[in-house]
């Protein structure tokens, strides 16, 4: 799910990778996945699938501390070549048309989603149109809804207090989340209605 919350940052306009790597983790925390080594391959493998391209940066930047004496001599190699000052220029990237195309149709895949994978999407969802938006939810509350059908009343074990107090967990967190889905799409219904009402009244205006 890394390249879908990747391609979603770089949607809302152009970013360097270590800007990325901030705000991946700022907004998404462990939805994403994110992990400094996984987020340039990422990059690296849309970009040559055409999903995004780079562009030139917006000006040089301080090569950041290594953290090893590899690392370190390297930058002082670098800074001793003639015009190298131990700058580098930010590698940014931008998403393609092709991108936004893959973006859209991973956001709005109909498949089942595990919890991080839908709480990904659902961090997303306002790239979505309101028909979409509301299919998400509505997807994801028959999954809790099936799920809370599997949960035993009566676990196997019968009356062992600990089996039992498990299965009553299980529930009730379900429960939990099924009433902030039927919240959720109360409140998407809601607005979907006060659209419809704003069309209808502009249609009536007078030419």
């Amino acid at each position: 799910m890394l390249d879908l919350a990747l391609l979603g940052l770089l949607e809302e306009g152009p970013q360097h990778g270590y800007e990325l790597r901030k705000r991946l983790r700022r907004r998404f925390g462990s939805l994403a996945n994110v992990s400094f080594g996984s987020i340039y391959p990422t990059l690296s493998r849309l970009e040559k699938s055409g999903a995004v391209e780079t562009v030139p940066g917006f000006g040089p930047v301080a090569s950041p501390p290594t953290g090893s004496l590899t690392g370190e001599r390297a930058v002082a190699r670098a800074r001793r070549r003639p015009g190298g000052r131990g700058r580098r220029f930010r590698k940014v990237y931008r998403i393609t048309p092709a991108g936004r195309q893959l973006f859209v149709a991973r956001l709005t895949d109909p498949s089942p989603d595990d919890a991080r994978s839908f709480l990904l999407r659902l961090s997303l969802a306002g790239h979505m149109d309101a028909e979409d938006r509301l299919a998400l939810l509505v997807r994801r509350r028959e999954q809790l809804v099936q799920r809370r059908r599997e949960i035993p009343t009566e676990p196997d074990g019968g009356a062992d207090p600990y089996a039992r107090s498990v299965a009553e967990h299980l529930a009730e967190g379900v429960d939990r989340d099924i009433a902030w889905l039927d919240r959720l799409i109360e409140a998407e219904r809601a607005e979907g209605a006060r659209a419809a009402e704003r069309d209808r009244r502009r249609d009536r205006r007078p030419a």
